[in-house]
């Protein structure tokens, strides 16, 4: 019988960011305290730029935001802040939604099946995912329990399960 398999991915469905973004830039714009702060959220090439008349508005921006990424279902551990930087008047804060394993990622994850998977699972880096094989998908399943059981530093999706 062949091997059953899955691959490991890090991966963003860019739309959902972007009905994320567009529903926090309509809340901005209609709530009452940030009304006469010129706050806005928009994208900045690939990255996401915070614009407010305070650092406190620049994060409940950011707040905002990451309530409507987590009504979408996106991870939050896909989303790369950095600290509100003052720009003439008013504070900027970017944002970057990360894709992708690296390959350092993956060698841990791989290092952690190996270690503490069933025995027979095989785990190969494919660029920026992962794929993991075994001839039985019971082994492939407490695999995907495991991974679930750790905290990663960033969000992983599990797919292609044949």
């Amino acid at each position: 019988m062949a091997d059953s398999s899955f691959d490991i991915v890090s991966k963003v469905e860019r739309q959902e960011v972007d009905n994320a973004l567009n529903q926090a830039a309509k809340e901005i714009s209609q709530r009452y305290d940030f009304k006469g702060v010129d706050a806005s959220i928009a994208w900045s090439g690939e990255n996401i730029e915070m614009r407010a008349n305070s650092e406190e508005r620049v994060k409940a921006i950011l707040d905002v935001f990451q309530s409507k990424l987590i009504k979408r279902g996106i991870s939050l551990k896909s989303l790369e802040t950095g600290e509100p930087q003052a720009s003439g008047k008013e504070y900027k804060l970017v944002a970057s939604v990360q894709e992708g394993i690296s390959q350092d990622n993956a060698k841990k994850i791989a290092k952690i099946i190996r270690d503490e998977g069933p025995k027979g699972v095989k785990a190969q880096v494919q660029g920026d995912e992962l794929r993991v094989s075994s001839k039985s998908r019971d082994a492939l399943q407490e695999v995907i329990a495991l991974l679930k059981g750790k905290d990663f530093d960033f969000a992983l999706q599990f797919v292609n399960y044949r």
